[in-house]
């Protein structure tokens, strides 16, 4: 009993002892990001299993040992180890910087620490901020070693993309898209960019050679949003309104009429006194007579009043001071009055840009919930040209069973297009864009004589100019018989279509570590072209105007189907994936066209009556493919991948139709060593890989020969349509990358740096063939071409506090492109020692790139005459006294160039190689701060280096009756100034601005991308009433563009190609609101 009694007493002491120890400990636990309370973060006292959770406020209280240590934690932020104490304020840190985030990848998702490949990752908040049609309008500038850049910018064009530069001179060098685990054929735009959580690009084989022939050029995985875990369901509305406006201003012209027909009559002069021999009064007197109607000479329309027995120009070469600006003409009766028009502002205007979008998520332990609808709309700045969208997307999954999860996902879209054509087509009557490079003299409408603008009643619009002399009896010699503006708004350029993208997946989990997955995707776009022309004006009104319809079809599906085994045993990870995947694309086209309407707004082609021509076609493209992946991971510091596939495609004959690619990759996480003790280093991996991929865009039925079926004399004739090759295949790409990702000052710095080396062996290069043969050409493997560069990417949070969070980025990509392997037979000329082709513009040669232009090379003004001077070469003979007839040749059988001289005669030039088109380095940089509850941002895009040949510019600096002229020709030659490098302003003298390397161009720039201005609610006022977040905003896009000369836009393309006759870029300045329920 005794004893008993003691050992009570005992326990009782120790337990008050212990209860006595025990201390009681509060806090709160906040968002290191925006100082907002964490529910439910995890508060666990080390080395015991007591512990809590925070409630809605996030407070929690515990009773805890003294001198107790707390682990607190919460999905998405990173770890806190702190020391017990009372009224405790804990601010945990988002964890989305560090490596070990996980990352959508091939076939799956991988924590960014053991991905040993080369991948770019841009988030919704990114993609959200900027007002784009298409989601990956938002990567321009934010991924580094990608390039997006738009020739025009029509409402509803689609950007072009490179990654890590162009691979091949003759087969397709975009990349893949693939939309949720599927393979995309459809229109970008079709995507709303809000229902984008993110956008991963893949650019090493480690990570593409799963995707065969169609990662080549690398991959862009689109993944849309689902339901937040952890959260409670959102509803979230969003709706923009902005304004759109012209981005590119114009070059510097001459608008001033007085000062054109200056020119103009200085052109006729020279010629007349160099030309003809006349006096300088004679030549006064011809350059009069003849500057405003002679057919040949004129520019068929003075919109002066000159006083009577007065010239327009006197004799100094200037306007006469008594005429007075506007001319009335009598034709047929009538008087009409004749002032000229600002072109250019008569065709841009600003418009109209609103967007309205609702998404609602939700998600439980067993099911995930997504679904959204979008409107867009919006107007294009010039008239006939306007974009319009609907899209609706559902995207859910449940656990049926603990081994069974289902899933679908789909989306709809409407859209709506009309677009202007012959858009970039210089000289064309039919582009109204060409007509920004129209003299500043001729009136773009009819007036009647006392200045009013006549309205045509049949047409129902304004009456328009259209130069051909039919109201006012004047010619216009610059694109005669035409105004767009006025065919923009009577003729119909239209694209409407229906889209459907649906996929159902199942995963099975099945014993011993294995799970079973079927992803099933179909896709069908249905869309359908009008195009009329008009009966009232122009060169079609003969017709009474013309209809024509096309329907297209575009469907396809792709069957995907993965067993994955993974397993660990202690330190060791292992997963492995077998694959085979199948995808099919078919396309249908149909066609036809009428003339002679019964009405212009009758725009079906039961509204005409005479017959035209039609046509239909189908194309179908497939392939099949094995695959296969394992990935070992040690102790989460050593990594390494290994990937195999077989791939067949339709494109090839049956004989040469599978291929095989394959990588492997390692990382080591070096910060994870015991060894490594480098305290402002938290993470550091190294990582290498190397692998193959397959391209074979060339088109469909390559390998063998078919024919075109016509009609002769109403019998079945066959012509010849393309030469076939049936030992055409794969066109291989061989892909190196090393680098390191890093993470420093416990997360205040972090980014990545590569180099890569691509190289493309048995391009699919096109041979031409004589005409002879009856065959333009044939396909073959031959030639190789190699890409290399560097890519760095760096992200700092220069602040970080509770209220304040400044972030800066920037990311540089240095890339070089060369053709290293050319045949025998295409070497068909050799310069500098180069054996190569020419093709357009560009050589194509062993050791240089792809895009190396060749031309004549401008050697200046001849001092004494003001003529074009160019350079060409002085060859080497055998015999001196026999020049150009005994010419040495070297081992290439080529001309010895001895030296170079200079020429006027432009044919007597030769051509030479004038550098690399494409950009040495490009990439982006950017900043935003955000501080209670405002935040701001700014993204800024650039280029340097590579060329641009600016075909607009060359055209401003010649003398072309009715063409626009630049105010550099204000300095071109003359006696009294001979030293500058702008030829004499003579008329007929087409070497002054011929083709040459004069007009090639720095196609360096720097874009301010995107500008936004935000903020968002104190949540305690939107909480009151029943929602969750308010955001007010403004962002502006596109907003200036520096380049090297006003009016070039080096973004229309990367291969030196540019002009102003495409629709100009478009700035948008919008406000909108975020409503989160």
């Amino acid at each position: 009993m005794e004893k008993r009694l003691m050992m009570f007493l005992a326990c009782l002491f120790l337990s008050l002892g212990m209860a006595i120890a025990q201390t009681q400990v509060s806090g709160v636990v906040t968002s290191m990001e925006d100082g907002q309370p964490i529910i439910g973060a995890s508060i666990k006292v080390v080395g015991t299993n007591t512990g809590t959770v925070t409630d809605v406020d996030g407070l929690f209280s515990l009773s805890v040992p003294t001198n107790a240590k707390l682990e607190v934690s919460y999905i998405g932020m990173q770890s806190k180890l702190v020391k017990a104490s009372s009224r405790m304020k804990i601010a945990l840190d988002s964890d989305n910087k560090t490596l070990d985030e996980v990352m959508v990848v091939a076939y799956g998702t991988q924590k960014k620490s053991a991905f040993t490949g080369s991948a770019s990752v841009v988030g919704a908040d990114a993609i959200g901020k900027v007002q784009v049609t298409n989601a990956v309008d938002a990567l321009k500038g934010k991924a580094a070693g990608v390039q997006v850049y738009s020739a025009t910018g029509q409402p509803g064009a689609t950007p072009t993309i490179r990654i890590r530069g162009v691979n091949s001179i003759n087969a397709g060098n975009n990349p893949l898209i693939v939309l949720d685990g599927s393979p995309y054929d459809g229109n970008l735009n079709n995507i709303n960019p809000l229902d984008v959580e993110s956008m991963t690009v893949l650019k090493d084989a480690a990570s593409t050679a799963l995707y065969g022939a169609r990662g080549g050029n690398g991959v862009i995985l689109i993944t849309t949003k689902e339901g937040k875990k952890g959260k409670d369901a959102t509803i979230t509305v969003d709706a923009k309104w902005g304004s759109n406006s012209k981005a590119t201003p114009e070059y510097k012209k001459i608008t001033s009429p007085e000062r054109y027909y200056e020119m103009w009559y200085k052109g006729l002069y020279n010629y007349a006194v160099d030309k003809q021999g006349l006096s300088a009064n004679d030549a006064w007197q011809f350059a009069n007579n003849n500057m405003i109607s002679s057919k040949t000479y004129g520019l068929g329309y003075n919109v002066f009043t000159v006083p009577t027995g007065e010239s327009l120009i006197g004799a100094n070469g200037k306007l006469n001071p008594n005429a007075t600006l506007g001319n009335t003409v009598s034709y047929n009766g009538s008087n009409y009055y004749i002032t000229p028009d600002d072109w250019v502002n008569k065709t841009y205007n600003n418009s109209l840009r609103q967007e309205y979008s609702i998404s609602a998520s939700a998600s439980n332990e067993k099911s995930n919930f997504y679904s959204s609808v979008n409107y867009l709309s919006n107007d294009g700045i010039t008239a006939g040209s306007d974009y319009t969208r609907f899209t609706g997307r559902l995207k859910t999954d449940y656990q049926l069973k603990s081994w069974l999860k289902v899933g679908a996902n789909m989306s709809y879209g409407h859209y709506n297009r009309n677009y202007l054509g012959d858009d970039g087509s210089a000289g064309s009557s039919g582009n109204a864009f060409s007509f920004m490079n129209v003299a500043p003299i001729y009136p773009m409408y009819i007036r009647d004589a006392q200045g009013n603008i006549i309205y045509n009643t049949n047409a129902r619009i304004n009456q328009y100019d259209y130069g051909d002399g039919s109201i006012n009896g004047l010619y216009r010699p610059y694109l005669s018989q035409s105004n767009p503006i006025s065919d923009n708004q009577l003729n119909t350029h239209n694209q409407e279509g229906n889209t459907f993208n649906g996929t159902g997946s199942a995963e099975i989990r099945l014993p011993y570590g294995f799970t079973f997955t079927s992803i099933n995707n179909v896709y069908l776009n249905e869309y359908r072209y009008t195009i009329t022309v008009n009966p009232f004006f122009g060169q079609y009104a003969s017709s009474n105007g013309t209809v024509s319809k096309e329907h297209d079809r575009n469907w396809s599906y792709n069957y995907q189907q993965r067993l994955n085994w993974r397993q660990a045993y202690g330190k060791n990870d292992i997963e492995v994936m077998l694959g085979h995947e199948y995808y099919r694309n078919r396309f249908y086209e149909l066609d036809y066209s009428k003339s002679n309407q019964f009405s212009v707004f009758n725009k079906e082609l039961a509204g005409a009556v005479i017959a035209g021509s039609g046509n239909s076609y189908t194309t179908d493209y497939n392939t099949e493919s094995w695959l296969s992946r394992a990935m070992y991971n040690y102790d989460e510091k050593d990594f390494g991948s290994i990937s195999d596939m077989r791939e067949a495609s339709s494109k090839f004959d049956v004989s040469n139709r599978w291929g095989s690619f394959w990588s492997i990759g390692g990382g080591w996480l070096i910060n994870k060593e015991k060894w490594f003790k480098v305290s402002w280093i938290d993470e550091l991996k190294l990582k290498a890989s190397y692998g193959e991929n397959g391209n074979d865009d060339i088109g469909d039925y390559r390998y063998i020969t078919y024919y075109n079926i016509t009609n002769s004399n109403n019998s079945i004739s066959l012509t010849p349509a393309s030469l076939g090759n049936s030992k055409i295949s794969w066109e291989k790409n061989g892909k190196f990358n090393v680098g390191a990702d890093f993470s420093l000052f416990n997360n205040r710095i972090w980014g990545s740096i590569e180099y890569y080396s691509n190289k493309t062996t048995d391009m699919l290069s096109w041979f031409p063939l004589p005409p002879s043969y009856g065959y333009t050409g044939y396909y073959a493997n031959v030639g190789n071409m190699k890409n290399t560069g560097v890519e760095v990417d760096l992200h700092a949070d220069a602040i970080r506090t509770k209220d304040l969070t400044w972030n800066i980025y920037a990311n540089i990509t240095t890339n070089r492109n060369r053709i290293t392997s050319l045949p025998a037979e295409r070497k068909t000329m050799y310069v500098d020692g180069i054996g190569g082709y020419t093709s357009g513009a560009y050589f194509y040669g062993e050791g240089v790139s792809r895009y190396t232009y060749y031309t004549h090379k401008y050697a200046g003004v001849d001092p004494k005459t003001g003529e074009a001077l160019y350079y060409k070469n002085v060859y080497a003979v055998d015999d001196p006294a026999t020049p150009n007839v005994n010419e040495a040749l070297d081992a290439n059988g080529q001309r010895i160039v001895k030296s170079q001289t200079t020429t006027t005669k432009y044919s007597e030039a030769d051509d030479y190689l004038c550098g690399d088109m494409l950009p040495k380095v490009y990439g982006g940089f950017g900043t935003s701060v955000s501080w209670k509850g405002f935040d701001f941002s700014v993204d800024l895009q650039y280029q340097l280096g590579g060329k641009v040949y600016d075909s607009a510019y060359a055209s401003l600096m010649g003398l072309s009756a009715g063409g626009a002229m630049s105010v550099d020709l204000e300095n071109a030659w003359s006696a009294t100034n001979t030293n500058t490098s702008v030829p004499r302003l003579q008329y007929n003298d087409s070497y002054m601005n011929s083709s040459s390397d004069r007009f090639l161009t720095s196609a360096s720039y720097l874009t301010l991308q995107n500008m936004t201005l935000g903020y968002t609610l104190p949540k305690n006022l939107v909480t009151a009433v029943g929602l969750q977040k308010v955001r007010l905003y403004v962002v502006g896009d596109n907003l200036w563009t520096l380049s090297k000369r006003r009016g070039l836009d080096p973004r229309q393309s990367i291969t030196g190609s540019n002009t102003n006759s495409y629709y100009s870029s478009v700035r948008t300045v919008s406000g909108g609101i975020t409503v989160t329920f």
